[in-house]
């Protein structure tokens, strides 16, 4: 696995998203976002984040899909129960995933943020393949852009906490941070 030069992660598939935009100053990449999902809720299989990710999610396949059709969001990429990743917007880009959010005094995270989606939720447990992979991926990006630091490695809840609480108590923070480390 490597970042090629137009941002994108080799050996993972694409699914380019048109939710995303050019970010402010694409040389400040300096905080890595933890965020789950999983479509509808509690439900695993990448199908329907695909859809929503791309604007394409059929609201007849759910009655939760009605709630958030009319959204537009994105995430970097997704790691799935499988630890197999996607990506849908390129590294270089400004993906739609924090939100309203704030980090060390600065507003708008999605300027200077990568966000990686863990197929799943705040109460059921990670798997193994998905921290492995999610180790994998952060030291590369750790090393492709340097001001991504351990101490720049955040939940979406740190973010945004009035608003969300990803990746939940069901993430094994300490544990993430170890292997990151060791």
């Amino acid at each position: 696995m490597n970042i090629d030069e137009q941002g994108w992660l080799t050996g993972a598939r694409r699914s380019p998203s048109p939710n995303y935009n050019q970010r402010p100053d694409p040389g400040d990449i300096s905080l890595l976002v933890i965020h789950n999902i999983s479509l509808p809720p509690g439900c695993f299989g990448v199908d329907h984040i695909c859809a929503f990710f791309n604007n394409r999610l059929d609201t007849d396949a759910d009655p939760f899909f009605a709630e958030i059709a009319d959204l537009q969001v994105s995430a970097h990429l997704l790691i799935d129960r499988r630890g197999r990743v996607i990506q849908f917007v390129s590294f270089q880009d400004r993906a739609w995933h924090a939100g309203q959010s704030s980090f060390a005094g600065r507003v708008n995270c999605n300027d200077f943020a990568v966000g990686i989606e863990l197929e799943g939720t705040d109460s059921i447990a990670y798997t193994g393949r998905q921290y492995q992979t999610l180790v994998r991926v952060s030291r590369l990006l750790m090393r492709h852009y340097p001001a991504i630091t351990v101490d720049r490695i955040v939940g979406h809840s740190d973010i945004a906490p009035e608003r969300k609480t990803d990746p939940g108590p069901s993430f094994r923070w300490e544990y993430f941070l170890q292997k990151l480390c060791s």
